[in-house]
C-alpha cells in the first residue's frame, strides 16, 4: 500500500499551498462559511522587507500530486467515499477497486486506485499502471467498483480502449452517478455501453463484497447505511433511463 504518513504529509501540504480542485459531485454543494485556500508561499530567511513591513515572500513549487496506488483502502475512507449519497459534497475524487482474471494460474489481479483529479484519473490510469503491457492472445476480464461514474473525457477514452482491444471485457459497477444531469456525461455513459462496457450501480451486497475484498483490517463490522438500498434503485433508474 501507499506510504500512509507520506501522502498525509503530502495532502497537508497541498490544503496549505494549493487551490482546491474542482469537486467531482453528483451536484454541487457549496458548503457554508467556505473559504478559498491561500496561495502557497514560503518566507525567505533572508528576504528583504516589502512596503508593509513584513518579510519578502516567493511561491513554492509542490511536486504534482501522483494516482495512488494500493492493495486495501483505509475502512473510514471506504465509508465515507463509497456511500450512495445524491449529493455527495467533499467527495472530491474517484476510487477505483479492481478485479483482472487473465485466464491464468496466477489468480486474479487485485487492487485499487485513488486519483487527486491534479493529473489522469484513475480510470486512464488503470491501464497505463496497471495494465500496461496487453496481449491480443489474452483475454481479459475486468472489473471495476468505482466510488463515481466515469466523467464525459474518461468515458470517452476507455470506449476507445474497448475498441482497440478486442480481448478485454469491462465491467464497471459505481456507487453513485456522477453528474448525470449533464448531457456530456449522459452522451460518455451511452458511449462506453455502445462500446460494450458493462454499466450498473453498486447492490448492497456489491458494497460488502467491496468491503470485504478490498477493505483493510477485518476488525471492523461493516453495516450498510439505512439508505442504502433506495439509493441503488434511485441511481439504478436514472441509468437505465439514460442508457435506453
Amino acid at each position: 500500500m501507499a506510504d500512509k504518513s507520506r501522502l498525509a504529509m503530502r495532502r497537508k501540504e497541498k490544503e496549505k499551498k494549493e487551490d482546491p480542485e474542482p469537486v467531482k459531485n453528483v451536484k454541487e454543494v457549496k458548503e457554508e462559511g467556505e473559504t478559498p485556500a491561500e496561495n502557497g508561499e514560503a518566507p525567505q530567511e533572508n528576504g528583504e522587507a516589502a512596503e508593509n513591513g513584513e518579510p519578502q515572500v516567493e511561491p513554492m513549487e509542490l511536486p504534482p500530486f501522483e494516482i495512488i496506488t494500493g492493495d486495501r483502502i483505509d475502512p473510514f475512507v471506504f465509508k465515507f467515499q463509497f456511500k450512495n449519497v445524491e449529493y455527495s459534497s467533499g467527495r472530491n475524487k474517484t476510487f477505483l477497486c479492481y478485479l483482472v482474471d487473465r485466464g491464468s494460474a496466477e489468480g486474479l489481479l487485485r487492487g485499487y486506485l485513488e486519483d487527486e483529479h491534479a493529473g489522469s484519473h484513475a480510470e486512464e490510469a488503470f491501464f497505463t499502471q496497471c495494465l500496461p503491457d496487453y496481449d491480443p492472445a489474452v483475454k481479459y476480464t475486468i472489473t471495476w467498483y468505482m466510488s463515481s461514474s466515469p466523467c464525459a473525457a474518461c468515458a470517452a477514452k476507455i470506449a476507445e480502449v474497448l475498441k482497440t482491444r478486442k480481448s478485454v471485457k469491462l465491467s464497471i459497477f459505481a456507487a453513485r452517478l456522477f453528474e448525470w444531469e449533464e448531457p456530456e456525461i449522459q452522451a460518455g455513459l451511452k458511449t462506453l455501453h455502445a462500446a460494450g462496457c458493462k454499466l450498473r450501480m453498486m447492490k448492497p451486497l456489491d458494497f460488502s463484497y467491496t468491503w470485504d475484498t478490498f477493505v483493510e483490517g477485518d476488525e471492523q463490522a461493516f453495516n450498510l447505511w439505512e439508505d442504502c438500498k433506495d439509493n441503488y434503485e434511485y441511481y439504478q433508474d436514472k441509468l437505465a433511463d439514460i442508457l435506453q
